[in-house]
């Protein structure tokens, strides 16, 4: 059956039901039909938060096979609760691009799925729409401001940074000319679009903590400068309240539930690869005030989301997590030790033996930030005995706990052994975590401490752009902000095509981006894009609806 088929044969539970499981007031969620509701940012108890157990589900370096990490974090948090274990389980929003694209959804599977489905993975409550509105809005302003001949700031259109976004993969759309058609239709210059979930606003609505908070940073939006060099910010352009206004729905985190009945918090969609990649601050902490244990993963592998969970938003919003579950498959590194990808269903242990690097410096990685890790083995059917024997002995030899999760068939009966590791260690384990930089460290210092102590490099070269750019943050006075790396997810390095634990490389810095409102720098790297082409044959070629509204072809 196909995730789809499994859905529906779910009956779901009323939106009232789930909020009275997290001891929230029916009559105070704002609810979206029958089975989704966004949840009052006063339901927020700091005090009780610090009492919630924290895990943050992480994974290997990402295969063309698939990991699994959101589909382990939803049976995750069924098994703990099957355990009599309150646990609330916090994720991202997907994206339009990857549904339509080719990656699918963001929603788990099997058994271990978040519902309604379909609704989730489209449009879902509007957030990503309010998104794109408030950034496309200010993008408006800014090029009414240049048109102005009364109140213009004086704008350099060649130094303004900020283009436009749309929740699509739009190849078409990375460089583009505006303004064209005359005095009336504006100043022609170039620009371009960016995906949604690579918005600066996304970014900092998953960052804000309230309502105050969304508005001094967006305010804070680095726009660009003047003719006489002065640096411009959105509050400059008075566009920080109407941006507001526009998010004042999106910022209260969604409540849905699990294909077990179970509170699932949605909040928020930043990519990995190019943003901090984990969901909202504020989901976060709403799942922590109403939960003994809250479960919650960060975007591809460690060497990205992960990181950017601790350094970032842990830094930004004062979180402690007590365990780190970091998803495996058995298919995923066998790919990384070589083995064809229509091969990966055989059982080879000398592949995947060539493939265990990966995994063990990803473990390394986590203990860099001094918290404690469990190997979870995502089964699948074609996983062999031996193949997965060869695991439970590495992770024996590392001294790391283990446990097999058959999530996707059995649901959170699947993730038993798992969730009792988990609440083993948290038990009898002190987590002592600790950032791996300084925020007030120079701005080379800890782009550099990320590349060789996280990814493997040997160095870090800059190019000409990315050099002036350090110039423009320290003339800004930005150096005391975290780094936000934009990365292949493909590889420990920015070249995708080394896979594995690769050695000996460099990693490039082709330019730096800065995101004040949401408080860190970008430097990029490689080829990576802000803005994804779709695949030859995109998922939406399959995705269809009937006269009764039956959609097929959605995973």
């Amino acid at each position: 059956m196909t995730d789809l088929q499994i859905a529906k044969t779910v009956t779901l539970k009323p939106i009232s039901e789930i909020a009275n499981k997290l001891g929230i007031d029916t009559y105070q969620i704002e609810t979206y039909g029958q089975y989704k509701a966004k949840i009052p940012l006063s339901y927020i108890d700091r005090n009780k938060a610090n009492n919630s157990h924290l895990i943050l589900v992480s994974a290997i370096s990402p295969t063309p096979a698939g990991e699994g990490k959101t589909t382990i974090s939803i049976g995750l948090s069924e098994a703990l609760n099957q355990l009599h274990k309150k646990t609330t389980v916090v994720l991202r929003e997907p994206s339009l691009g990857p549904v339509f694209g080719i990656k699918g959804g963001a929603t788990g599977g099997g058994h271990a799925q978040v519902l309604p489905m379909e609704d989730i993975n489209l449009h879902f409550t509007g957030d990503f729409s309010a998104i794109e509105k408030a950034h496309n809005l200010l993008a408006a302003i800014i090029d009414n401001n240049i048109q102005s001949k009364t109140v213009s700031l004086q704008l350099d259109p060649r130094t303004i940074s900020w283009k436009r976004v749309v929740d699509l993969n739009d190849r078409a759309l990375r460089r583009i000319i505006v303004g064209l058609g005359g005095t009336t239709s504006g100043v022609p210059r170039e620009t371009g679009f960016d995906i949604t979930a690579a918005s600066e606003i996304m970014a900092i609505l998953c960052l804000a903590e309230n309502l105050t908070d969304l508005k001094k940073r967006l305010g804070n939006i680095f726009v660009g400068y003047t003719y006489d060099k002065q640096p411009i910010y959105a509050r400059d352009l008075h566009a920080e309240g109407a941006m507001t206004v526009l998010l004042k729905d999106a910022i209260k985190p969604n409540l849905v539930q699990t294909i077990e009945g179970n509170p699932a918090i949605i909040h928020g969609g930043p990519f990995a690869n190019i943003a901090q990649g984990t969901n909202s601050v504020i989901a976060t902490l709403m799942g922590m005030s109403h939960s003994d244990y809250t479960v919650t993963e960060a975007g591809f592998g460690f060497d990205l989301g992960a990181e950017k969970f601790f350094d970032i938003k842990c830094q930004s919003a004062n979180l402690k997590p007590k365990v780190v579950v970091l998803t495996a498959t058995i298919r995923a590194l066998k790919y990384h030790g070589g083995a064809n990808l229509n091969d990966l269903t055989k059982p080879n242990l000398d592949a995947l033996k060539n493939g265990l690097p990966n995994l063990e410096k990803h473990l390394e990685n986590i203990s860099k930030f001094k918290v404690p890790a469990v190997i979870a083995i995502n089964k699948f059917a074609t996983d062999s005995e031996e193949e997965i024997s060869l695991i439970k002995a590495f992770a024996k030899q590392k001294n790391i706990s283990v446990a097999l999760a058959d999530v996707w068939a059995k649901g959170g009966a699947g993730a038993l052994d798992l969730a009792k590791e988990v609440i083993n260690i948290i038990d009898t384990s002190t987590s002592q975590f600790e950032p791996l930089y300084q925020w007030n460290s120079p701005v080379i210092d800890k782009i550099e401490t990320i590349a060789t102590e996280i990814y493997g490099a040997e160095h870090v070269d800059y190019s000409l752009k990315a050099k002036a750019n350090l110039r423009k943050i320290s003339s800004l006075g930005l150096d005391n902000l975290p780094i936000c790396i934009a990365k292949t997810q493909k590889s420990l390095s920015d070249n995708p095509k080394l896979l594995g634990r690769p050695k000996d490389f460099i990693i490039t810095i082709r330019e730096i981006e800065i995101a004040a409102g949401a408080g860190f720098l970008i430097p990029i790297t490689g080829d990576i894009m802000r803005m994804p082409g779709l695949p030859a044959h995109p998922a939406a070629e399959h995705i269809d609806i009937n006269e009764n509204g039956d959609i097929s072809g959605l995973f």
